[in-house]
This record gives C-alpha cells, sequence and structure tokens, in this order.
C-alpha cells in the first residue's frame, strides 16, 4: 500500500507541474516540486528499506569486455539488430525476469567481446518500480553505454519519450555530470558559492530545496551555471550518466533528404537492418562510445604478445589488468612494468593503482 501511495504522489505531482504556468511568480514553487519528484523516485526504486541479503536476485551473467544496452520501444528491430549483428554462434542464453526476458549477444570487434544486452519493454513500468522493473533498470545501469533503437519512421517522438522515461530511473543520456561540489556537514548552516553569475537559479531556491531534502547544513559551490534540475540530480545523487547512440532503424523507408537530416544530428547513427545498411559504421561508433583501451602483456626477455591484448575500460588500472589476466594473480602481485604512454619512462615499475593508457605493455612480477 505504500508503494501505491508513492505511486500515486508522484502521478499527483506530474500532473500539478503540468498545470502551472511557468514565471516568475510560480518559479520557486515548481523548482519544490521537482524536488518532491525526484525524492519521491528515488524511494521507488530504492524500494523497501529492509531488503534480503544484497547480491542475489537476477542478474545476466557480465560476459566480454564491455556491455551495450539495447533499449527501444516494441518492433523497432531490437532483436533483428541483435541477430544481425552478433555472431550467430554467440551463446544465446534467455534470462527470465519473470516476464520479461533479457537476451544477450556477442558482437565481435577490434578484438573485444561486446555484449548486447536486448533489453525487452524494459521500460513501460520500471519507472514506477513494478514488478521486476527495478532489476531490469539496475542491469541497464550496469552497461556502459546505451543504444537506444528508434524507428525513422517516428523516430523524434519515441526519443523524447524513451529519454523522459530514462530520465525518471536516474540514468541522464549523453550530458555530464554537473560540475557542483556539494557536501553535508554537522553544522553551520548552508554556505552557497559560486564561481560564476548564477542566472538559472536563486539562493533561495537552492535552499528551499535543500530543506525539502531536510539538509540544513551544507557546503554547496556551483562551478558553473546550472538550473534546477542539475542542482536536484546532485543532491539526490545515484545519477548515472552514460554515453547514448540513438539508432535510427528502417531507412529504406524514408526519403534519402530524412536520413541525410538525420545523421547529421548528434549522436545519431542511421541504419536498415532488413537491407544490412551502414551495420559496420554502426559498429565502430559502438567502439568509439565504449572507449576501451587495449593493453598488451610481455614475458620478461621475450617481445610483447601483439596477437591478443587485453581489452579494458578506458580508466583502467594495473589491477583490472591483473583481473583480466588471471583471477589469482592480484594476490601474488609484487609490482609490474610499464611501457607506453602512461609510464614516465620505458619500464617503469608501477604497483596496482597504476591508470594505463591505450596500447601499453605491461609486464607483472609475482611474488
Amino acid at each position: 500500500s505504500e508503494k501505491m501511495g508513492i505511486l500515486e504522489k508522484i502521478s499527483e505531482i506530474e500532473k500539478e507541474i503540468q498545470r502551472t504556468q511557468k514565471n516568475k511568480a510560480t518559479e520557486y514553487h515548481l523548482g519544490l516540486l521537482k524536488a518532491k519528484l525526484a525524492r519521491y523516485r528515488a524511494q521507488l526504486l530504492e524500494g523497501p528499506k529492509s531488503s534480503g541479503p544484497k547480491g542475489e536476485g537476477f542478474d545476466v551473467m557480465k560476459s566480454g569486455d564491455a556491455r551495450v544496452a539495447l533499449v527501444g520501444f516494441p518492433s523497432v528491430g531490437k532483436s533483428t539488430l541483435l541477430s544481425t549483428l552478433t555472431s550467430t554462434e554467440s551463446e544465446c542464453a534467455s534470462y527470465e525476469f519473470t516476464t520479461l526476458t533479457c537476451i544477450p549477444g556477442v558482437i565481435e570487434h577490434n578484438g573485444a567481446r561486446i555484449q548486447l544486452l536486448d533489453l525487452p519493454g524494459i521500460i513501460e513500468g520500471a519507472a514506477a518500480g513494478k514488478g521486476r522493473g527495478r532489476q531490469v533498470i539496475s542491469v541497464a545501469r550496469t552497461a556502459d553505454i546505451v543504444v537506444m533503437m528508434l524507428d525513422a519512421l517516428k523516430g523524434d517522438v519515441q526519443k523524447e519519450l524513451l529519454t523522459k522515461e530514462l530520465e525518471a530511473v536516474g540514468i541522464r543520456l549523453n550530458k555530464k555530470r554537473p560540475n557542483i561540489y556539494f557536501k553535508e556537514k554537522k553544522g553551520g548552516g548552508i554556505s552557497i558559492t559560486a564561481t560564476c553569475i548564477l542566472t538559472k537559479i536563486s539562493e533561495r531556491m537552492i535552499n528551499l530545496i535543500l530543506h525539502e531534502y531536510k539538509i540544513f547544513h551544507a557546503d554547496v559551490v556551483f562551478r558553473a551555471d546550472y538550473g534546477t534540475d542539475e542542482f536536484i540530480d546532485v543532491v539526490v545523487g545515484k545519477r548515472k550518466y552514460m554515453p547514448c547512440l540513438y539508432v535510427y532503424n528502417k531507412i529504406d523507408q524514408i526519403s534519402i533528404e530524412e536520413v541525410d537530416r538525420i545523421a547529421w544530428q548528434p549522436h545519431c547513427v542511421v541504419i536498415s537492418c532488413n537491407m544490412l545498411l551502414n551495420l559496420d559504421y554502426l559498429k565502430d561508433m559502438i567502439w568509439k562510445y565504449l572507449q576501451l583501451i587495449t593493453v598488451y602483456t610481455k614475458k620478461p626477455g621475450k617481445k610483447p604478445d601483439f596477437a591478443d591484448g587485453l581489452i579494458l575500460r578506458s580508466n583502467s588500472n594495473v589491477e583490472h589488468a591483473c583481473h583480466a589476466i588471471h583471477r589469482t594473480l592480484v594476490e601474488n602481485f609484487k609490482y609490474a612494468q610499464v611501457w607506453g604512454r602512461s609510464a614516465k619512462y620505458n619500464g617503469q615499475h608501477v604497483g596496482l593503482g597504476h591508470k594505463l593508457a591505450h596500447e601499453d605493455v605491461v609486464l607483472v612480477t609475482k611474488k
């Protein structure tokens, strides 16, 4: 019943926001409503406080070097894309999300194995925290990038709807984390400083939002000009900022001018699954957005093994590389030597925390 209460509150607030005119007199009212909305949504996603033992429940096995979540409305060709892009021999297991199944496939590209997750109707009930929607969301949040499939005929409408739904569950697409420093403290009230003139938010607004969250002592530093929404994001926390590729499918059904218009938009790729148009470009773009790096290993006194490198995330360190080589390596790790862009000089001795760059060569010495 508590959950129903929250859902009702959320829909009430949403209606109120739609009813309210936007002007100077109502901006504080609107800001408060937005803050309340964000708070209730966060409650919904967290769910009941006393959840069972952590780490149980469902998750799709993480396989491959990176993870791509496919979202989109039914019948825009997600499954077709999955079967066309992924090598047909990719292990296809269906994981049950009760009624929803999530089907992973694997793309081989540039020596990396990229896991594609086809998240079905992930969105419909998820924002409301229905059923297993929450777990689906948590899987979507573990992905490295989102690929949003859209129908070229009605793409812009779908794009807006999906973006809205993902924002409701705290996933922000193609946005940077707002550069706002925010820290609660024990006493001393709220101190607000800004490194530039704030045109989109006032001190009173900031105080109102913080009070809505029952925060009365905090340091807030705005390092750029942000509005209410960004500030609420920072206060609530737990926001995931993900790169997103908008993939317009079925371009064989629209005019070439329209295709051209879509293709020039930022973060957009046009493809056709039926006629197999532009799929290689899509793979390249996915690779570019994933920002993966390749790290090569070498044995003492031998040439580096450039045949198969380790594929790591862009901000990986030596420890990640060790895990990729063998899981027991970290326990027996003594030191590593690095050649390449991340090293100050060739063969520099480094520890587990050393950040690696693309195409570095690593030699690990065990105890």
